[in-house]
């Protein structure tokens, strides 16, 4: 049978707490995964980005939030 009382008998319990530290690290805290889907843009989140990057211009954007409104 196994002897548990001699001075190796912690690092038993020193490897259960580093595989529950691994498998808590693993499923439950968010990371950016490579090829993850990302979250869907919506049309105003795009036409938002569109105005900041100044690809529309003022009257543009108005017009075409007016537009996305009314649809929703």
């Amino acid at each position: 049978m196994h002897d548990y009382s001699s001075n190796y008998g912690g690092m038993h319990l020193i490897w259960w707490i580093i595989w529950m530290f691994f498998l808590v690290w693993i499923f439950f805290v968010p990371a950016d995964i490579p090829y993850q889907k990302s979250k869907k843009e919506s049309p105003l989140d795009i036409l938002k980005r569109r105005f900041a990057n100044g690809e529309l211009s003022k009257e543009e954007f108005q017009e075409s939030k007016k537009i996305l409104d009314n649809n929703n």
